[in-house]
C-alpha cells in the first residue's frame, strides 16, 4: 500500500521534519537535488547541454541545487530564473548565491539556444492560480523543445490535489517525486503530464504524518497478499455463494461474465437469478453455474426471498433491465437482504429513481457506478463531478452510508473516509462488459469473507491488473471483456508462487 498526498499534506510533513526533527530545510533540498540529478543520469540522457529553469518557491531552489550538482558532475548547465525577485524564499536565495559563487550565472536570453534536457523546476506543489503571462510563455516554449523534459517534484501547471492543469503545465518525461508521490502524480489529466514518475527518498518519513495516517492511498502487487489463502482442508461453501441477479432478454451476456468473474476471483458457487429466456445461454456459457429463472411478468412468491436466503453476497444490475420487474426485485433486495450487495449498472439506473431506498437498507452496500451513472444518482454533471472525483465518491459516500467504487480512467472507492485510487488497468479496458466483470469480482471476494471495502478497492485494483495481463497478451484493440475475466485466474498465480 502507498500513501498519496495532497499538497498541504506534503507541506506539513515537511515543516515537520524540520522544525520538529530539525533537518534543515536546505538539506532537504539537497537531498532532494541529489536524487533528481541521480535519476537524470539513470535516465541515460544526453547531457551536452542542460537548461534548468527555476522560480522563486523552494521547488527554484531544487533547480538551482540541481544546477550547481551537475556543474560539478562536468555537465555544461545554463540556468534561468523564471520567477520574481521580490517573492524568492529564503532558501532559493541561498542556493542561487551558492551557484553563483561556483560560477553559474543566470541567463536571460536562455530561449535563443538549443538543449538536450530541460529541467522544469519553476512551480512545486503549491501552485494554485492559471499560468498566465511569461510563465505560459516559458511552459510553452519549453513544450515545444525536442530536448529531455525533467520536472522537479511535479510538473509545473499541474495541481498536486486533484490533477487539474492550471491553463498548461509542463509535459515531462520523467518526474522525480520527493517522498511520496501526490495525488496530482496519478488522477487524470495530470499524470499524462507527468510522463514516468520516479519517487526518491529525501529523508521524510510516514512518521512525520500530522493528524494521522493519511486516508488516500493505491495498491501495488504486493498487496494480492490480501487475498486469504486457500485452505487445504476445505470444500465449495468454505469460499462462499454469490447470487448474481442479472441479464433480461438479450442481455445474458451481462450475466455470464459476471458469474464468471465472481468463480474466478474465488467463489466456491454462483448462482445466476435471471430472465427465464436466459436460461439455456447461461448454461451453455458457464456450466459451472447455478440458474434460477424468473418469467417476464413477475416472480413467484418466495422464490427470490429463497435465493436471497441461500447467498453470502449478492451482486444485482448487470443486463437487468429497468422494467416493472427489476423494479420491484430491487426494492426486495434492498428491503429484505443483510448481507454484502454489489449494486451496478441497471441497478444504479433503477436506484436514480428513488436513492432514498439506500437510508432504509440493512445490507452492507457497494455501488460501482461509471461517471454517466454518477450523473444521474447525483444529478451532478459531468464537469461537477470530474473536477474533484476522490471528493464526488467520498461526499455520496458518506451521504447514503455506501462504498462507492466510482468508475473512471483513475476508479476511486470511498467509504466516506478513507479513498482509494486505482492505478492498475488501461484503454484496452473500455469495452462492453468490463464493469460486468468487475460486479463478479468484488462479489467473489466478498464471498470469502473480505471486508467490505477492501473487497471494493482490490477488487478494482485485481480487475485492472487482470485487464494488463490481458492487454499484454491481446493488445488494447483486441480486447474483449471476457479476455479479463480469462486473465484473472492468472493473476491470482502470484498468491500460489509466494506461498512455494
Amino acid at each position: 500500500m502507498e500513501f498519496l498526498l495532497n499538497a498541504q499534506q506534503m507541506k506539513y510533513c515537511d515543516s515537520d521534519t524540520i522544525e520538529k526533527i530539525g533537518i534543515p530545510s536546505l538539506v532537504l533540498m539537497e537531498r532532494a537535488a541529489l536524487a533528481v540529478v541521480d535519476e537524470i543520469f539513470h535516465a541515460g540522457c544526453d547531457l551536452r547541454s542542460v537548461l534548468v529553469v527555476c522560480g522563486s518557491g523552494n521547488n527554484g531552489g531544487d533547480g538551482f541545487a540541481v544546477a550547481r550538482l551537475l556543474d560539478e558532475q562536468g555537465v555544461r548547465v545554463t540556468v534561468a530564473f523564471a520567477g520574481n525577485e521580490d517573492s524568492m524564499t529564503e532558501e532559493t536565495v541561498a542556493q542561487r548565491r551558492i551557484c553563483e559563487n561556483c560560477g553559474i550565472k543566470t541567463s536571460s536570453n536562455f530561449m535563443q539556444r538549443e538543449y538536450t534536457v530541460i529541467v522544469d523546476a519553476i512551480f512545486g506543489i503549491g501552485l494554485s492560480r492559471e499560468i498566465q503571462g511569461r510563465y505560459a510563455q516559458i511552459i510553452d516554449w519549453i513544450n515545444q523543445q525536442s530536448a529531455f523534459k525533467v520536472a522537479v517534484d511535479i510538473p509545473s501547471g499541474v495541481s498536486a490535489d486533484t490533477g487539474r492543469i492550471f491553463g498548461t503545465a509542463v509535459q515531462a518525461d520523467l518526474t522525480v517525486a520527493f517522498a511520496y508521490r501526490k495525488l496530482g502524480h496519478i488522477l487524470f489529466p495530470g499524470t499524462e503530464s507527468c510522463g514516468k514518475v520516479v519517487r526518491r527518498d529525501i529523508g521524510i518519513t510516514a512518521d512525520r504524518f500530522q493528524g494521522g495516517i493519511p486516508n488516500v492511498f493505491t495498491y501495488g502487487e504486493e498487496d494480492l497478499a490480501r487475498i486469504a489463502r486457500r485452505r487445504p482442508y476445505s470444500n465449495k461453501g468454505t469460499y462462499g455463494k454469490v447470487l448474481l441477479i442479472a441479464g433480461s432478454r438479450g442481455m445474458s451476456g451481462a450475466a455470464c461474465l459476471s458469474a464468471m468473474a465472481a468463480y474466478r476471483s474465488g467463489s466456491g458457487l454462483v448462482r445466476v437469478f435471471t430472465s427465464e429466456c436466459n436460461r439455456e445461454i447461461i448454461q451453455t456459457c458457464l456450466p459451472e453455474a447455478i440458474v434460477t429463472t424468473y418469467r417476464d411478468d413477475g416472480i413467484p412468491t418466495g422464490v427470490l426471498e429463497e435465493a436471497l436466503g441461500w447467498s453470502d453476497v449478492v451482486g444485482i444490475g448487470p443486463g437487468l433491465g429497468t422494467g416493472r420487474t427489476s423494479e420491484e426485485i430491487l426494492a426486495t433486495v434492498l428491503t429484505e437482504y443483510r448481507k454484502p450487495l454489489v449494486i451496478d449498472a441497471d441497478g444504479l439506473n433503477l436506484l436514480a429513481q428513488q436513492p432514498n431506498l439506500l437510508y432504509e437498507t440493512e445490507a452492507s452496500v457497494i455501488l460501482t457506478p461509471h461517471i454517466g451513472e454518477m450523473m444521474r444518482l447525483t444529478d451532478n454533471t459531468k464537469e461537477e463531478i470530474l473536477e474533484d472525483i476522490l471528493q464526488t465518491a467520498r461526499q455520496f459516500a458518506r451521504e447514503y452510508g455506501v462504498i462507492c467504487a466510482l468508475k473512471d480512467a483513475r476508479t476511486v472507492v470511498s467509504d466516506g473516509s478513507r479513498v482509494y485510487v486505482n492505478t492498475s488497468g488501461n484503454n484496452g479496458m473500455a469495452v462492453g462488459g468490463s464493469g460486468d466483470i468487475l460486479t463478479g469480482v468484488i462479489c467473489g471476494l466478498l464471498a470469502q469473507k473480505m471486508p467490505a471495502f477492501d473487497a471494493a478497492a482490490l477488487g478494482v485494483y485485481l480487475h485492472g491488473l487482470a485487464g494488463d495481463a490481458a492487454q499484454e497478451k491481446r493488445s488494447a484493440y483486441g480486447m474483449i471483456a471476457r479476455d479479463i475475466a480469462d486473465q484473472i485466474g492468472e493473476v491470482l498465480k502470484q498468491i500460489d508462487e509466494t506461498e512455494h
